[in-house]
């Protein structure tokens, strides 16, 4: 089954004139590649929580895990609107993406086995997780993570060399 394209659009007020879109393939690319990303979540009162933690992309979704009683799970049950950043930290160079979504919570055990392995495959064998009860279980003992995944809404890519600003919607145009 073939993944759904976004409609994209470049803005041509924040890009150089000789700019051209991101294509959705190349910042798919640099989600998946990306060591680590930021997540903006709403604070029960409403202000926002943003901390960092590690993605993978799969299923053309980001996935990521938290505590149940980590800040970031409890906003998300609340609230689950999202929204993950990622990039290079740099001026004149890279592609920075800023991913909006909502979190869904995954507990599928089929699916959580193919993510922990997703994990593994990424960071390595320290982060290799057991899956029971719906979560993930860490072989250090350190308790349960709960995996929720973001499917994109709306994302943006910001590139440097030439400047540029992508906007991607999914779904419903």
């Amino acid at each position: 089954m073939s993944t759904p394209q976004p409609l994209t659009d470049l803005h041509p007020s924040y890009s150089d004139d000789n700019a051209e879109p991101t294509q959705w393939a190349q910042a798919s690319k640099a989600l998946s590649d990306a060591e680590l990303s930021w997540i903006t979540t709403v604070r029960p009162d409403g202000r926002p929580h943003v901390t960092p933690l590690m993605t993978v992309w799969v299923d053309a979704a980001l996935h990521f895990c938290t505590g149940p009683e980590e800040r970031k799970c409890k906003n998300l049950m609340d609230n689950p609107n999202v929204v993950l950043t990622t990039g290079t930290n740099t001026r004149r160079e890279g592609l920075d993406l800023v991913v909006e979504g909502k979190a869904r919570r995954v507990t599928d055990t089929s699916n959580l086995h193919r993510l922990a392995e997703a994990w593994v495959d990424k960071y390595g064998e320290e982060w290799r997780f057991d899956v029971s009860d719906g979560a993930f279980r860490h072989a250090s003992g350190h308790g349960e993570a709960w995996v929720f995944a973001v499917t994109p809404s709306t994302a943006f890519g910001f590139g440097k060399a030439p400047y540029s600003q992508t906007r991607w919607r999914f779904g419903r145009h």
